[in-house]
This record gives C-alpha cells, sequence and structure tokens, in this order.
C-alpha cells in the first residue's frame, strides 16, 4: 500500500492546525463541522492517517478554504 510523502502530510498537518487555530475551533468542533470522528481529525493533524478525497474536502469546506490551499505550502 503506498502512503503519502512526509513533506504532503506535514503540509496537510501545518496547514489544519492553523486554520483551525485562526477559526478558533477545537479537534472535536471541526470534527463535528466535517461530519468525521474526533480521533480521525486528530490523527490526520498529526499526520497518522492517510486522508481521502472525500475527507479532505469536507476538512477543507469546513475551514472555508479550497482543498489546494490545504495542500500548498506551509501557510504563514
Amino acid at each position: 500500500m503506498r502512503k503519502p510523502s512526509k513533506t504532503i502530510t506535514s503540509i496537510l498537518s501545518c496547514n489544519i492546525k492553523k486554520l483551525r487555530g485562526e477559526l478558533n475551533l477545537s479537534q472535536e468542533e471541526l470534527a463535528d463541522k466535517c461530519g468525521l470522528h474526533r480521533t480521525y481529525v486528530g490523527a490526520v493533524e498529526r499526520g497518522e492517517r492517510n486522508v481521502t478525497l472525500s475527507s479532505l474536502e469536507a476538512i477543507a469546506s469546513a475551514l472555508n478554504v479550497d482543498v489546494p490551499t490545504l495542500l500548498t505550502g506551509i501557510l504563514k
């Protein structure tokens, strides 16, 4: 089974954490907005889970950004 590179996993996790913080959302609140389990969101933020496209879309929507924003560079 293929896994994503550490680079893309790190970019995704950092961007989710940053955007979630800017919205003052807990992991549990973000999970509720996405329709995902809170432990799954935590694992994604720690780079432990390989997200599906549908989950990535749900997370992006909950954070009010598009998918490319989550995957392109680490947001400042």
